[in-house]
């Protein structure tokens, strides 16, 4: 180690050329898998960071909300099963919102995603600002709160197009979106009032809802499939990977980090190698004085090491800096789980990728490095 240390020192400049390297690659890394997390929030964070373990669909929906349809009185009979300690019903329905009062055409209209469920059940998130969903206030709702940017604010009242219901916002929630647009959270009869409100649109159900969700461990998914007709229970997991393109923007961003990493890997082992070669002279001389080659290769990685470490702390420090400075609206979440990770794994490939250089330090002749003409 004291020799690693001394020749960093020693060789600054080069030794920064290639941690520079280092540097840029784990900053975007980093990036890369802020932006990854970000999107995926996008378009699953009601469900991912949800308090349930399990769904409940209709039978053949593939895990769709929008394709669902059961009966809100099935709760009972789910609650029933082995293994179940808790359920909530939740219905989903697409709309377009726009401020109460202003004209339909010219008004400021957003894409949102309406959300019944019941008040203080386990999926109403926590309100940041105002208050939470009450049985008394049937048009009250809680939303997220990148609603603000298009000017939205508590007390204001909306309008939903092509429906005469009108809801009214009584308080914010954070990271709450579903397919990509902002949650609306609302009570289960304000919610068939608006997506059910067409003659038969509910298929003759009573008090139809478009999923279950369900808290409890060891659920045998067979038995409840089995036991009750008509349904489909899944894991969150599963019903997270149905919604419609996440597989295919979280399997794109995966792959892109990846290949980074295996590239970044290559590219290292290639810098050291080269290092290593235009070192063999001295590697010869150290062995030539008695030092054994386990001596010679402990110095080489814990250079690596240190230099690898380094760099990557400067890149997970650059990369808060570019977070802080990124537009709000931009789907951004570095979470530090993914952070340490990530930096395991690139600083396992550093120095794992120096194990190019050292074989061929094992190989050096003392002899004939001492006898080369540099």
């Amino acid at each position: 180690m004291f020799l690693a240390l001394k020749e960093l020192k020693h060789s600054k400049g080069k030794f920064m050329m290639i941690g520079l390297i280092i540097v840029f690659i784990s900053w975007l890394v980093f990036v890369l898998s802020g932006l990854g997390t970000g999107l995926s929030d996008l378009a699953t964070s009601t469900l991912k960071y949800s308090e349930a373990d399990y769904v409940v669909f209709e039978d053949e929906t593939d895990f769709s909300f929008s394709k669902s349809i059961l009966p809100e009185s099935l709760e009972k009979e789910i609650a029933e099963q082995k293994g179940v300690e808790s359920v909530a019903s939740m219905g989903t329905v697409s709309a377009s919102i726009r401020s109460a009062g202003s004209n339909e055409e010219n008004a400021t209209k957003v894409d949102v995603l309406i959300a019944g469920i019941q008040p203080g059940s386990f999926m109403e998130p926590s309100v940041r600002s105002g208050e939470p969903l009450a049985s008394s206030n049937l048009n009250g709702v809680i939303v997220d709160e990148s609603l603000k940017e298009d000017g939205f604010s508590l007390g204001d009242t909306l309008a939903i197009n092509g429906s005469t219901e009108e809801l009214e916002i009584i308080g914010f929630v954070e990271n709450e979106t579903l397919n990509h647009q902002p949650v609306i959270f609302s009570q289960l009869d304000k919610f068939r009032a608006i997506k059910y409100a067409a003659p038969g649109s509910d298929n003759g159900i009573e008090n139809p809802v478009n999923g279950i969700l369900v808290q409890g461990t060891d659920i045998d998914v067979e038995v409840v499939n089995e036991t009750i007709d008509g349904i489909e229970i899944g894991t969150k997991d599963e019903a997270v990977n149905a919604v419609p393109g996440y597989t295919a923007e979280n399997g794109t961003i995966m792959m892109m980090l990846w290949f980074l990493i295996i590239i970044s890997a290559f590219i290292i082992g290639v810098f050291f190698y080269v290092l290593t070669n235009q070192k063999t002279q001295q590697f010869g001389v150290l062995k030539a004085i008695g030092g054994s080659n386990w001596f010679v290769i402990k110095t080489v990685i814990s250079q690596v090491f240190i230099l690898s470490a380094v760099s990557i702390l400067l890149g997970i420090g650059l990369t808060y800096m570019t977070a802080a400075v990124l537009p709000e609206g931009m789907p951004f979440n570095l979470q530090l789980p993914m952070v340490i990770i990530y930096s395991v794994v690139l600083l396992a490939i550093s120095v794992l990728s120096s194990l190019f250089s050292v074989m061929k330090i094992s190989k050096i002749d003392p002899l004939t490095a001492l006898g080369r003409v540099e």
